[in-house]
């Protein structure tokens, strides 16, 4: 008993004389000790100007510093990584014996903070020698402030924020739980960023069971951002729940924001809810409008895997059809514009159009045609195959799996789209459409494309079925057509590399096929067709007549990109129209010529070959002028005999020939067939 009185007795002295020590010095003597052994952890100057004290609340006392400064690392641009006018921090002094620097509570009174990480990344803010070991960095669990500026610098990604941050007024605290308000600006992976927001009074940044609120509105680049909810876990960002909208231009501009391939679109906007939980990202019922569509349903992204895993179900009530050039690689209007073109309208009806040098490949053989330049190039002109090239390096960032469906697609009355059903699949690199499926003229289009990016260039491959496309429909604007009944079926088959669509057809070999067996067409357009120059008279003042339709084949062989017909046959009721020539994808010309003849004596016909020719922007169409002027001569001449011979070189006598139908749909059908079936029926020749 008399040892622990003595002992007790010892211990109050040491107490007594430390309680006088602190009442005479204060704990202001702990100031140069404290610097020292930060500069020998770290080696950086730690710099206590004013009064140090120390509050007792074991195991957690509290330390406040006046007027503290702590020098960044040597290599940063930024001097200082912190100065504040205060300094109150709660230390834990239990995990301080485990060699663990955890201050559960910190505030800082108007701090500078400037964080940075260097090319070879190093962090200012991990406080070894070497600025790489995580474990020495000091935890953190709370940190408030009344104000104050941030700063934070990565040269390697271009980037560089400057944020200031001040208390909310009592009034606008009774009424949000923001406490906080911030604004910021810099540069963000090389996009400019301006910022401001509002935020809760403790920032919770280890501590993953309390959601810190967070309001932002920021621009970062052409992208605007506004979002509110609440984020937990600031650091390691273990949670979010926000609701969240998106503007801007391009949806293709994210992808250095956030590291996932999105796709070219028009200028758009979105706004859904983001949540996440884990390694998954939801953004859930989301809407919006990309161009003139609107856009609406859920994506899913899961990260920790070898890629992001991007799922999507999208819907879309009203798809325009030009807004969907960006995503194949033509630009807005591209399509449509051309087609109205090539109906008749002026050819410059949409300045989008891509106008640029076609190189010719070197696997494209030079055509016997004297209508192919001898030149490797063809000069500049108007476009209508999508040309721009696809980024495969982005298609290496993630793997996807969408589902897109559009209930009506908004498009010029030339272009005969009903709806749209897209699968796809994108996985190592290699996308797969499966299906795409679109109604086209009454009917459907339904085609598997694959584009393997992981070979230079793109490899493709593309399997079109078109069914039961109604012949009435296929040309919406040309009024023969709008008593024309029967179905059109056919198959494209075509295999190519590019880096664009029409670099793929450019370069594709492969099969193309369009058959229509029965049905009834235009009378009046087949007897234009045959320049029948009485017919046309007779049915313009009676009305046109619908004539059977035997069949019709156009079946191409395809190398190169150059579509050149085994069978290209119109047979109808009254005339049979066959084509020879050429369409080149490439070059983007056609070259085709349709002999007619008739199954019935026309009192008055021109009789002459016609000739389709030109770019696919404005084909033209033309007749065999010398033909014509030969008819013509032999007319006069006979005329001055008598006037009732010069009649003669203008009847067409008939009587043409039925094509054998059977053999040449079953050519045409069947895309592994390397001949076509020969007719055991010829033609006469003009």
């Amino acid at each position: 008993m008399r040892i622990l009185k003595w002992l007790a007795l010892i211990l109050l002295a040491i107490a007594t004389a430390a309680t006088i020590f602190i009442l005479v010095f204060g704990w202001n003597w702990m100031r140069q000790p404290i610097e020292r052994y930060t500069l020998a952890k770290t080696g950086r100057v730690l710099a206590i100007k004013g009064d140090l004290t120390l509050g007792y609340h074991w195991p957690l006392p509290r330390i406040l510093a006046n007027d503290v400064t702590f020098a960044n690392p040597a290599w940063a641009r930024e001097p200082l990584l912190l100065d504040a006018s205060a300094v109150e921090i709660e230390l834990d002094l239990l995990q301080l014996f485990r060699r663990h620097v955890v201050f559960p509570q910190v505030h800082l009174q108007r701090p500078a903070v400037f964080l940075e990480q260097s090319p070879d990344g190093r962090k200012s803010w991990l406080l070894d020698l070497d600025q790489k070991d995580d474990a020495a960095r000091i935890h953190i669990g709370r940190l408030t402030l009344d104000e104050g500026k941030l700063g934070y610098d990565d040269v390697a990604t271009k980037t560089r924020i400057r944020a200031d941050i001040s208390s909310t007024t009592a009034q606008q605290r009774e009424v949000s739980p923001y406490a906080l308000a911030f604004t910021a600006e810099g540069e963000f992976k090389g996009n400019p960023v301006k910022a401001k927001g509002r935020g809760g009074p403790a920032l919770a940044l280890r501590d993953e069971s309390v959601p810190y609120p967070l309001q932002l509105d920021a621009a970062i680049g052409r992208t605007h951002v506004s979002s509110e909810g609440t984020i937990t876990g600031l650091l390691k960002l273990s949670a979010l729940d926000m609701k969240l909208a998106l503007r801007g231009e391009n949806l293709d501009q994210l992808f250095p924001i956030i590291g996932i391939a999105t796709p070219h679109t028009r200028a758009y906007v979105t706004d859904g809810r983001l949540v996440r939980s884990g390694n998954e990202w939801n953004y859930n019922g989301f809407k919006g409008r990309f161009g003139e569509s609107d856009i609406a349903g859920s994506v899913k992204v899961t990260v920790g895997g070898q890629r992001p895993m991007v799922v999507a179900d999208l819907t879309s009530n009203v798809l325009d059809i030009d807004d969907l050039g960006p995503f194949i690689g033509a630009r807005p209007g591209t399509v449509t514009a051309a087609r109205r073109a090539a109906l008749g309208a002026p050819a410059v009806v949409n300045p989008d159009i891509q106008t640029q040098t076609q190189p010719q490949t070197q696997a494209q053989p030079q055509a016997p045609s004297a209508a192919r330049p001898a030149s490797a190039a063809t000069p500049a002109r108007m476009r209508v195959l999508p040309n721009r090239p696809f980024n495969t390096e982005r298609w290496n960032s993630l793997d996807a799996d969408v589902n897109l469906r559009a209930k009506t697609i908004r498009r010029a009355a030339a272009l005969p789209l009903e709806n749209l059903r897209l699968h796809m699949l994108l996985r190592d690199a290699v996308v797969t459409l499966d299906p795409l499926d679109f109604g086209l003229a009454g009917g459907h289009l339904n085609a598997l494309i694959t584009l393997d990016g992981r070979k230079r260039p793109i490899q493709m491959q593309a399997r079109v079925k078109a069914q039961k496309l109604l012949i009435a429909k296929l040309f919406p604007t040309v009024n023969l057509n709008k008593a024309s009944v029967g179905q059109v079926n056919g198959v494209f088959d075509l295999k190519g590399t590019g880096d664009s669509v029409g670099q793929m057809l450019a370069t594709s070999n492969g099969k193309v096929s369009l058959v229509a067996a029965g049905g009834q067409i235009s009378r009046l357009m087949m007897e234009k067709a045959g320049l029948h120059l009485w017919e046309m008279l007779q049915l313009n003042l009676s009305g046109d007549q619908l004539i059977e339709l035997r069949c019709a084949v156009a079946d191409f062989d395809v190398k190169a990109g150059i579509l050149r017909p085994n069978t290209l046959v119109l047979d109808t009721q009254v005339t049979t129209i066959t084509g020879t020539g050429s369409i080149d994808l490439g070059r983007e010309q056609l070259d085709l010529t349709l002999n007619q003849k008739t199954k019935n004596t026309s009192p008055l016909a021109l009789r002459s070959p016609l000739f389709i020719r030109g770019s696919f922007v404005k084909p033209a169409v033309g007749v065999d002028k010398g033909k014509l002027v030969a008819r013509a001569g032999s007319a006069v001449v006979l005329g001055l005999l008598n006037p009732l011979l010069a009649l003669i070189p203008l009847v067409d006598p008939g009587p043409g020939k039925d094509s054998d139908c059977g053999p040449l749909l079953g050519a045409a059908k069947d895309p592994k067939t390397s001949a076509p079936v020969e007719s055991k029926k010829t033609t006469p020749q003009n």
